[in-house]
């Protein structure tokens, strides 16, 4: 297998895997550089880099645009040149970054990033909540069909996963934090089974829970969940009657109603960089989650950075960054260049930190 069939196979595995991941693309280049045109590389969310699009003089600059691309969701030209100023975005979707090393090479990066799709739990067997299946499944979310067993035969010719009613609280207690943070969870029973489908969900506080019903009966599927023991906030958490006021009528405009509320109120996942163990690079391949369900990787926050004394950049801190100690303390660098300077001065460049 050709490198370029690799890399594509990769790719595939982790979109069927639900990892949130960058691709960062060498497409243009003046040298002198390391890096050539069509030279790819992965960045996850984690820091973690698969691939080569140039030395420790941009390196990280990528590294650090993919995770930033992962957290807004949108790629991005990034330029790294000599001429370039302090890093301005240009546009909607370009950024310029200055060159840190000594040569006067340049590089532009295509960075595009890749984002697991929504999670959606629906519970109930009735013709809204087989609406709400089919709208889901269109728009690409991971679609999760909770239904009693003794419906299951049937459910299951729907396009999702069906799940039986008593796995539910299992189902979300093994969810990572990345699909709890926009979770939609909405039952739509007919009065069947609502209090114990809310009971499993409002303990694992989704980012949406929804519930089909009138006012009346929202009402009182609330007392019920408060005389359960479920915390006040928890259960205040619950909409009810689910969906926007769009005066729906029909199960399909019902189930628009519904999505478009967990839209407007928790638009699609972005994807910050998770706090997990130190960045490596490597060709190495993760092993796939073990549910059944496509997962991304568990999100946290920001991988830890620090700013060359020397230059001022910003450097994300991993294993085989360039660093001096100094005084009993580390400093960060993003290339050789700036480390040789800050030797030759380091009480200058360190007082500057101070």
């Amino acid at each position: 297998m050709s490198g370029i069939d690799e890399f594509f196979e990769r790719v595939a595995a982790l979109r069927r895997e639900g990892t949130a991941f960058a691709i960062a693309t060498v497409v243009s280049r003046q040298g002198p550089v390391s890096s050539h045109l069509g030279d790819r590389a992965i960045v996850f969310g984690d820091g973690r880099m698969e691939g080569f699009v140039g030395g420790s003089c941009s390196r990280d600059v990528v590294r650090e645009q993919c995770l930033d691309a992962l957290g807004a969701g949108q790629p991005r030209l990034v330029s790294i040149r000599p001429d370039a100023g302090e890093a301005e975005i240009v546009g909607d979707d370009a950024v310029h970054v200055p060159m840190s090393c000594g040569s006067k090479g340049a590089v532009d990066v295509y960075i595009e990033p890749f984002v697991p799709a929504r999670t959606i739990v629906v519970v109930g067997y009735t013709p809204v909540a087989e609406a709400i299946v089919r709208l889901a499944s269109a728009l690409e979310y991971h679609v999760v069909h909770v239904v009693s067993r003794d419906e299951l035969r049937d459910a299951t010719r729907e396009p999702a996963r069906t799940l039986p009613l008593d796995e539910l609280g299992g189902f979300l207690a093994e969810l990572p934090a990345t699909a709890m943070a926009s979770l939609g969870v909405v039952v739509a029973t007919q009065g069947h089974y609502d209090e114990a489908a809310l009971d499993a969900a409002l303990r694992a506080r989704p980012a949406y829970a929804g519930l089909v019903a009138s006012p009346r009966r929202g009402a009182e599927v609330r007392d019920e969940l408060a005389s359960r023991g479920l915390p006040a906030e928890d259960v205040a958490a619950l909409r009810s009657p689910a969906g926007l006021a769009l005066g729906a009528r029909h199960p399909g405009e019902v189930a628009v109603s519904i999505l478009a509320e967990l839209i407007e109120l928790h638009p699609s996942p972005r994807v910050f960089a998770a706090a997990m163990p130190p960045p490596v690079e490597t060709g190495a391949a993760s092993p796939a989650p073990d549910l059944d369900l496509p997962l991304a990787s568990a999100i946290e926050g920001p991988p830890e950075k620090a700013h060359d004394p020397v230059c001022g950049m910003e450097v994300v801190i991993a294993p085989g960054a360039v660093t001096a100690e100094y005084e009993g303390q580390t400093f960060w660098f993003c290339c050789g260049g700036c480390k040789k300077r800050f030797e030759a001065e380091p009480e200058k460049y360190a007082a500057a930190t101070r």
